[in-house]
């Protein structure tokens, strides 16, 4: 019986998330990539870019109901360390509560100074981004990769989703290097990852 209470409730919570989202992508469809949450797997792939031992904190751009979030707390990082940046207030609002000690911050990814403010660190150990990149022209696409490199050691890298073959910021517009991570069929629409660093790494 305990077993079967408990899926019923992990059932009835996926079915909230995916009915926030699709919530989420009719009122801002911009901001929001899909009309469904990514999927674990995408999510578990995306985190295992983080380096835990590296002490620093990581910064997750576009969290949406948590999917990531939980992948990248899931390997250990702690609540404290990591930072997410979400667009839309009834985003920020579910994961305030569903994520107690993680610094959920309600404000625009292109414009990270001001969102993050003058208390936020300074360096990152590495970024984990799900923002729509293809709903932006590609110059604001290249100005915020650059903008997330400074926040992060060389070698480091940002980590991004995308439903387009191609990756979302072309090669060769900035001082980074591109490259496809994985492309993860179990997730609807299938997503393509891609890591862009500068420097050490490339």
């Amino acid at each position: 019986m305990r077993r079967g209470s408990e899926l019923r409730k992990a059932l009835a919570e996926k079915f909230d998330d995916e009915l926030r989202f699709f919530k989420g992508w009719i009122d801002k469809p911009k901001a929001v990539g899909s009309i469904i949450p990514t999927s674990s797997i995408t999510a578990k792939r995306m985190a295992s870019v983080v380096d835990i031992s590296s002490g620093l904190p990581v910064l997750e751009i576009g969290p949406g109901t948590g999917v990531i979030t939980r992948a990248i707390l899931g390997r250990g990082l702690p609540a404290a360390k990591l930072y997410a940046v979400e667009y839309s207030p009834d985003f920020v609002r579910h994961l305030r509560r569903n994520f107690p000690g993680v610094n959920v911050i309600e404000g625009d990814a292109f414009d990270l100074d001001a969102t993050l403010g003058e208390d936020a660190p300074k360096r990152f150990d590495s970024v984990v981004s799900g923002v729509p990149l293809l709903n932006f022209p590609v110059q604001q696409r290249v100005a915020y990769i650059e903008d997330l490199l400074d926040r992060i050691p060389d070698g480091r890298p940002i980590i991004q989703l995308t439903y387009g073959p191609k990756s979302p910021v072309p090669p060769g517009l900035g001082n980074y290097s591109v490259k496809h991570f994985d492309f993860v069929i179990r997730n609807i629409p299938p997503t393509q990852l891609w890591v862009y660093r500068r420097g050490r790494g490339n």
